[in-house]
Formats: structure tokens, C-alpha cells, sequence
């Protein structure tokens, strides 16, 4: 099924808010625990995985965990429960950016411990990205001349549909069911929770799934869908449950347009909302002095309801 494109107008609110950049210094509250550890990366396709591990630049030079761009060597980064701790239940982690960088820390690893914390078994996806030019100033010049062209261009706006992002989605998917045993995951327990792009593509591997008898290649289980764009579409019969949360003040969604949950709900599918009075966009683990913050224990409050986790003391 094919997605709808998202294209926002304003220029320099994209390239700050909309790739998630500002955001990375500052936007958690707290940092998240130690859990387990952090396993090595896994490339997603074994011996066959396409480009290369040199390609990938980092955001910051001084602060390379920050985030990467330029990434066309899609791995999967394993964050385990402490030893025992394991609950049989798996997320697959999907940072923003646009699809022109990937929020590495903000939307990758803190999310990760924090439900490696509570015994999920969580993997940070770094999947493929759009290249763009090696030096950081003709990067960002580069993303602001995309977004100041009309909308409506071929070179204009933040196009969201990037089926490479959504390919290494769907292999993350069957990478961890095909090691469910390994990790101690029950494989019809296994999530994804994206955020910006990344909840696009999430959304999208629910939408483009093949549809057989192999239960390694099914959609995910459930569904975290975070400040992900938000118009109609068309929902499938067998959607999974999802959480999806977004600020009243994202600057890409001024509009308030809500028919993608809206939708969920008439296709009689579960689904959870949280709509915060302040956040903005990229917000992660929340910002501090927000209701934001709320987002990771009401995750995991609706994980537990769904029986996804035990119920915590």
C-alpha cells in the first residue's frame, strides 16, 4: 500500500525541529539508567548487507553518540535487560530525522534502556538514510535550501516515503523473531516504537508487510507511533494496537489534523492517544517542565495494560 507524502512548509522550523537536530543536546529530562548493556551491532542482512560503515558521519564531532547522518550500512544495536530481568517482550527502537539523520541518543538509546529497564528486550534501529554532502555546512545548507523551495516541488518539503528505511524495518522484524529463542522473546511479543521519521517508518512496515505464513515476516505486535505525521490513511483489518503521542505545539502539525488515530479508531482497531500541551517536536524522553515527560511511564503503563509487561509494583 502506498503512503501518503507529508510535506511541511516552513523551512527552518524542518531543519531544526523536523530532523530533530536542536533537540539533542537538551531534550530529556533525565537520562535513562544503566540496564543490561548494549550489545555490538548487527548488520541487518548478514553477509549480504549493502553499503558501508565508513560512509556514516556524525552530527557531532564532539559528541559523536549524538547522531549520525549518511548511514547506508543498516545495523541493529541490541540493549538487554539485566540478567534475569527479561520478560519475554521485544522493541524495536526507530529514531527521526528526516531520513537525513538519524537522533541517535534523544530517540535511539535512551528509549532503549529505559525499557531495557523495566525488562524489555530492546534493539535501536539504524537503518539506511539519504546521503548528503560530507561537510557539515554544505549538509545544513544543503536541508535549508530543501526546505525553503515551494512545497510541491521535486525539490521541496521533507518527503517521507523512503522504502529503504522501511525494508531494514521489516528485517529488523525478522531478525529478532528469527533469534527469539537466543534472547528469550516470546516472537508474538515484538513492538516498534519510532519517533518523526522513525514512526514513519514504523508505520510503514505495518502497511507494507507481506502477507504469508512465515511469522517472522509479520507486522510488528504493537505500535509506538510518536510525533509521526498524522493525516488519514487507510487502515488495515488486522492493524495492531497502537500508542501514539504528539505536543499541541509540534511545529509540523499546526493544523491539529488527527485523522491517522482517528482512522484507527473507526477501523475499530486499539489505539491509545496522548496529545501534550507543550513538547514541540523531537522531544524524546520529554522536556523538562512539560507534561512530555510523561511519555516513557505512559508507554509503559499501556504496555502493561496490554499484558505486554508484568504489572509494576
Amino acid at each position: 500500500m502506498r503512503s501518503a507524502r507529508f510535506r511541511a512548509a516552513a523551512g527552518s522550523v524542518l531543519l531544526v525541529a523536523g530532523l530533530g537536530l536542536a533537540p539533542l543536546e537538551a531534550a530529556n529530562a533525565s537520562p535513562a539508567a544503566p540496564s543490561g548493556g548494549t550489545g555490538p551491532a548487527i548488520p541487518l542482512y548478514g553477509a549480504t548487507n549493502p553499503g558501508s560503515p565508513a560512509d556514516e558521519i556524525p552530527l557531532s564531532i564532539s559528541n559523536p553518540d549524538l547522531g549520525s547522518r549518511n548511514i547506508s550500512y543498516p545495523t541493529l544495536i541490541p540493549v538487554l535487560p539485566a540478567p534475569g530481568m527479561a520478560n519475554g517482550t521485544a522493541v524495536i527502537v526507530a529514531p527521526g530525522g528526516g531520513f537525513f539523520a538519524l537522533s541517535m541518543k534523544n530517540e535511539g538509546f535512551d528509549v532503549a534502556h529505559a525499557l531495557a529497564n523495566r525488562g524489555v528486550t530492546a534493539f535501536v534501529l539504524k537503518y539506511r538514510l539519504r546521503p548528503t554532502p560530507p561537510a557539515s555546512a554544505d549538509f545544513a545548507a544543503a536541508i535549508a535550501a530543501r526546505m525553503k523551495a515551494p512545497p510541491g516541488s521535486p525539490q521541496g518539503g521533507l518527503d517521507l516515503n523512503f522504502p529503504p528505511a522501511v525494508q531494514d524495518a521489516l528485517a529488523a522484524l525478522k531478525l529478532v523473531r528469527s533469534r527469539a529463542a537466543e534472547w528469550k522473546i516470546d516472537p508474538a511479543k515484538v513492538g516498534m516504537i519510532g519517533f518523526s521519521a522513525g514512526a514513519k517508518t514504523a508505520m510503514d512496515s505495518i502497511l507494507t508487510a507481506p502477507s504469508d505464513d512465515d511469522p517472522e515476516t509479520l507486522a510488528p505486535n504493537f505500535i509506538g507511533y510518536i510525533y509521526g505525521p498524522m493525516e488519514k490513511i487507510e487502515v488495515p483489518a488486522d492493524a495492531p494496537p497502537m500508542f501514539t503521542a504528539i505536543a499541541f505545539d509540534d511545529p509540523l502539525f499546526k493544523t491539529g489534523d488527527f485523522g491517522l488515530p482517528a482512522a484507527w479508531h473507526a477501523a475499530k482497531r486499539p489505539i491509545e492517544m496522548h496529545v501534550y500541551e507543550k513538547g514541540g517536536h523531537g522531544f524524546g524522553l520529554g522536556r523538562p517542565g512539560s507534561t512530555a515527560a510523561l511519555l516513557m511511564p505512559e508507554f509503559l503503563s499501556w504496555m502493561e495494560m496490554r499484558g505486554l509487561l508484568p504489572t509494576k509494583p
